[in-house]
């Protein structure tokens, strides 16, 4: 047999494998292919990281296709994102989400982040209060009060209690204020989510108390029963106040009326009289004449 020919056979044969293995293939892939695309559904995701508060703009978000299981929620146009505040983070490429946006016409910012009924309070502390630094957005913290409770125990001294417990830290920032003499001073300021009867509380407490923020377990929602203390008391032991007294404090005893006795006057007793002596009776007998005479005190006659 002709060499020639014999290669020409064998390039035919693999000429044809090969396209057979393609087509092959093809046939085996296109199924797939189009139960994917089938499956394909368009939503909005994020263009760039968006930070919590921005008011979203078109450039910041686009339409895409997205196969692997859509996200409950998920936007599908653009004009539904637009002009929404985001009240969570929001990260590249990720969808965007009915939840993670405010309402429509309520803006940005940390008031689009308020949810309705509740309050955002700003309490100003420095870097002691604010736990060093570690009070940052979305952690729990309880509300300490130190000062003199009015009308109460003076003896006891300075008292704290824990004022409000478990609050959502909102936002925690820098802030530049003015002193006496209108110099700048750094400041900082942490926003707490309330209700209107605790930002009472609070604005209160604010201007009439040191407040000291304490950090909590943001998993631990257990409100804690305490009494407070006071200076006194650590100084005697670490003794504990009541819990039953009214707001966390000793109610100190209250004296007992003193009874006045009644002055007893004497009554004015004259001197007794002088104890008169018995007179002296001298008897004269002159011949057949007798004749007395009386002395009172000496003197002839009772004179």
């Amino acid at each position: 047999m002709n060499k020639r020919f014999v290669g020409v056979l064998i390039f035919a044969f693999v000429v044809a494998s090969g396209a057979s293995l393609m087509l092959y293939r093809l046939l085996i892939n296109r199924p797939q292919q189009a139960k994917a695309a089938e499956n394909t559904e368009q939503i909005v995701v994020a263009v760039r990281d968006l930070e919590l508060g921005i008011v979203l703009k078109e450039e910041d978000v686009k339409v895409v296709d997205w196969s692997s299981g859509v996200p409950i929620g998920a936007l599908r146009k653009v004009q539904d994102a637009v002009g929404r505040g985001v009240i969570a983070p929001i990260f590249t490429k990720e969808p965007i989400i009915e939840t993670r946006l405010a309402h429509k016409g309520a803006g940005g910012g940390l008031a689009a982040m308020i949810p309705p009924g509740m309050r955002a309070v700003a309490v100003r502390v420095n870097e002691v209060v604010g736990v060093a630094g570690f009070v940052v957005p979305g952690m729990r913290v309880d509300v300490l009060i130190s000062g003199n409770r009015p009308g109460g125990n003076t003896a006891l001294g300075t008292v704290t209690r824990t004022l409000l417990q478990n609050l959502e830290v909102m936002s925690a920032g820098q802030d530049y204020k003015k002193d006496a003499e209108g110099k700048p001073v750094l400041v900082q300021v942490v926003n707490l989510l309330v209700t209107p009867e605790q930002a009472e509380q609070l604005s209160l407490a604010a201007a009439q108390t040191q407040l000291q923020l304490i950090l909590r377990n943001p998993l631990d929602h257990e409100v804690s029963k305490t009494a407070g203390t006071a200076l006194g008391l650590l100084f005697m032991g670490g003794a504990k106040m009541p819990v039953e007294a009214p707001e966390g404090l000793p109610v100190p005893p209250r004296p007992r009326p003193v009874q006045q006795q009644p002055v007893q006057r004497m009554a004015y007793e004259p001197p007794p009289p002088p104890k008169k002596e018995p007179a002296y009776v001298m008897e004269i007998i002159s011949g057949n004449r007798k004749a007395e005479t009386k002395f009172d005190n000496g003197i002839p006659g009772g004179k």
